[in-house]
């Protein structure tokens, strides 16, 4: 029997895919030789006041409570926390100090291509790169550190809705088309080749932000199984290869206007709630 490869696991913690990738890693965290997290304030993209400088030229005002409770608010209630739940559950345990309880290395990612993540494959031999809700670009040079590749999560129906929001995408588009993918890392964004795909029913007036949330937990069941084939074959599939559709990025201005006109949420006091319960675990 083949054994499993091992994982290099890179993500950026936020409320869409914190319960479900802390559950991951605990369940898998033999196997995982490191872990990578984004730098939420990315100094090499000029720091959290460029961001929010960057997404209020490009989206408006509209957009900051949607940016606040999937990332801002969940990064306030990782540091509470880290400081006061020392022995919690893992679904309310921050990544950070839930590897080094798990005894996984951990390294703070501003470049994924760059020097220091470069260094942790050479150190830890990873086999396999896994994404999990990741937003940084993978070059074939740094895919090729990994023996088997990389595979990726991403909350959508690919081909349709590349990019860093496709739920709101899809609540947008107005056909509720929504599931999820694991498809080959490539170096573009979420164009490699398509593994495993669910389309995923949600109910009426579910918002954007709880989409992704409900689509990042039936996808960690989508990636088990992915991985449980690759370890079964030794190789990553071939996968299925479909056009690649234009890019969806983050919205204009328009495109939120329409979506308050048409009372398609981005997100709801729920919402809200979830990212605050964050700390408290199940």
């Amino acid at each position: 029997m083949r054994a499993a490869p091992r994982l290099a696991i890179f993500a950026l913690e936020a409320l869409p895919n914190a319960r479900a990738l802390r559950r991951f890693i605990a369940d898998h965290s033999q196997r995982i030789a490191f872990v990578g997290l984004s730098h939420a304030q990315r100094p090499s993209a000029g720091g959290l006041v460029a961001q929010v400088r960057r997404h209020l030229a490009r989206s408006g005002p509209r957009f900051l409570p949607y940016l606040a409770v999937n990332f801002g608010l969940p990064d306030l209630v990782n540091g509470i926390a880290s400081a006061l739940r020392r022995n919690a559950p893992p679904e309310a345990t921050p990544l950070a100090p839930l590897c080094r309880r798990l005894g996984i290395p951990v390294i703070r990612v501003d470049d994924v291509n760059g020097p220091e993540v470069a260094a942790a494959f050479a150190g830890h031999a990873p086999d396999l790169i896994v994404s999990f809700h990741f937003d940084q670009i993978f070059l074939e040079t740094t895919l090729s550190r990994a023996r088997l590749g990389g595979i990726n999560l991403h909350p959508s129906l690919l081909p349709r809705h590349r990019g860093p929001t496709p739920t709101l995408h899809a609540l947008a588009d107005g056909d509720r088309a929504f599931g999820v993918t694991v498809h080959r890392l490539a170096a573009a964004i979420d164009a490699g080749a398509i593994l495993a795909q669910e389309a995923v029913p949600l109910p009426p007036g579910t918002s954007a932000t709880r989409a992704a949330m409900l689509l990042h937990e039936r996808g960690r069941g989508l990636l088990e199984e992915t991985l449980a084939e690759i370890a079964a074959q030794g190789a990553v599939p071939k996968g299925k290869t479909v056009p690649v559709l234009p890019y969806r990025g983050f919205p204009d201005r328009d495109l939120l206007a329409r979506m308050h006109r048409a009372g398609l949420p981005l997100l709801d006091r729920n919402d809200w709630r979830a990212a605050l319960r964050l700390a408290s675990g199940p």
